[in-house]
């Protein structure tokens, strides 16, 4: 048995890129940002921003795509994948990203809401999109040395 399922709450750190595949089938890319806070031995109050990439497919995307901005804060439910590719030198390169089945807008940030972090939106599913199920595992998405790393 085996579980791969990747949940985090942080903030976009820009607008979604929408984007559609030949066959037409939108996808949004995610930029975002996770913090983590705690005090070290010392007694100092130390922070660390993690940033992840996440890819959302299907009507979900549009609605992402429509609805968020950057510094909104959301919800995503999703899987790791890690794709690999080669640059423009021939060096074989690697990025891990989200790809998500769940996206719940929360409060806060630029993109509007109450505030205080709690709920403020929809949440869209993968379910949303329609019978493929709202992702294409075999999506395959070039990448230039300028899209790597964000």
């Amino acid at each position: 048995m085996s579980l791969n399922k990747a949940m985090i709450i942080g903030n976009l750190g820009a607008d979604p890129e929408v984007r559609y595949t030949q066959s037409g089938t939108p996808v949004a890319n995610l930029r975002i940002a996770t913090n983590e806070v705690w005090t070290d031995k010392s007694g100092e109050k130390q922070e660390r921003t993690e940033w992840h990439r996440v890819v959302v497919f299907g009507r979900t995307a549009e609605n992402v795509g429509k609805y968020l901005k950057k510094g909104r804060q959301v919800y995503v439910e999703g899987r790791i994948q890690t794709k690999d590719w080669e640059d423009r030198d021939g060096n074989k390169r690697y990025t891990t990203e989200i790809v998500a089945q769940n996206v719940t807008f929360l409060s806060g940030g630029s993109g509007g809401g109450r505030g205080g972090g709690g709920y403020d939106g929809p949440s869209y599913s993968d379910a949303d999109a329609g019978p493929s199920g709202g992702s294409e595992s075999n999506f395959d998405q070039s990448f230039d040395d300028d899209d790597i790393p964000f």
